[in-house]
């Protein structure tokens, strides 16, 4: 997985953590939550705006 087409840092957003493109939910606040015990589907179902996808990207990152 190429996760630069999901993830962007941008110094105006987020402090220039890395985030997820077109959000403001940087790959920390993800892996946080997986980390909480949270799975995919619970983070998805809680951030429709995210994609499997964009989620298995921030473990890639």
């Amino acid at each position: 997985m190429n996760y630069t087409e999901y993830i962007e840092i941008n110094p105006e957003k987020r402090f220039g953590k890395p985030i997820i493109i077109g959000t403001r939910i940087s790959v920390y606040d993800v892996l946080s939550w997986l980390a909480e015990g949270l799975s995919i589907d619970d983070i998805l179902s809680d951030f429709p705006e995210l994609t499997e996808e964009q989620i298995k990207a921030c473990l890639s990152y």
